[in-house]
């Protein structure tokens, strides 16, 4: 789990550390509850990874989750605020952006996780599209907690490693909130940890 005892202003370095932009409430509560009514509601199949090429596969020692098929107008309203807030992410990161890819809606049950990876056109990922992968995206459809309360989940952070950072900044697991956004470059060396409790929703998207 996160370590919710860091003081705001150790939080706050540690996001400026790793240049995350943080968006709170992206999505509000009353649309991440439709999401996950409609999740729990759809068919699912094996979240795949991709190593070269565009065809994704399923690896379950590097990745366990469900990815969710989702109405097509709920897919098109998250594609539709993920554009309108383009010009903000092209802005932090300095920049340009075209487009998004299509949003991919994610339930990580107990035992789930993606190990860690990069997201971007680097010596571990190439795609052969076109459209270079620049700044990921993950929206969080419900909370993470240490209590059993109810609609939340434990363990699967958020990750971010710099291997050639000194302790304490070279790990930072992302406290994280319902309908918050985080953006950040692809080629940061990111993970979900094991869902302990509770099932994780989420929203994954890349900019290109």
């Amino acid at each position: 789990m996160p370590n919710y005892s860091l003081s705001q202003p150790e939080v706050s370095r540690l996001i400026d550390r790793y240049d995350l932009r943080l968006t709170p409430n992206f999505l509000d509560e009353t649309m991440c509850q439709k999401i996950i009514q409609q999740a729990d509601a759809c068919t699912s199949n094996p979240a795949t990874v991709y190593g070269h090429g565009d065809f994704g596969s399923v690896h379950n020692r590097v990745r366990k989750a469900s990815r969710l098929r989702l109405p097509t107008t709920t897919t098109e309203f998250v594609n539709y605020r993920l554009m309108e807030h383009k010009k903000t992410i092209a802005e932090h990161f300095s920049i340009s952006l075209n487009d998004c890819e299509e949003p991919q809606f994610l339930r990580y049950d107990v035992g789930d996780f993606f190990v860690a990876h990069q997201d971007g056109n680097t010596g571990l990922l190439q795609l052969t599209s076109d459209a270079e992968r620049k700044v990921s995206v993950v929206i969080f459809l419900n909370r993470q907690s240490e209590r059993a309360d109810s609609d939340t989940y434990s363990g699967g952070s958020l990750k971010f490693s710099d291997y050639c950072a000194e302790p304490p900044d070279s790990e930072f697991e992302l406290p994280v909130y319902a309908g918050m956004l985080v953006a950040f470059r692809s080629e940061l060396t990111h993970e979900v940890t094991p869902v302990t409790r509770g099932k994780r929703y989420s929203i994954a998207s890349w900019y290109r």
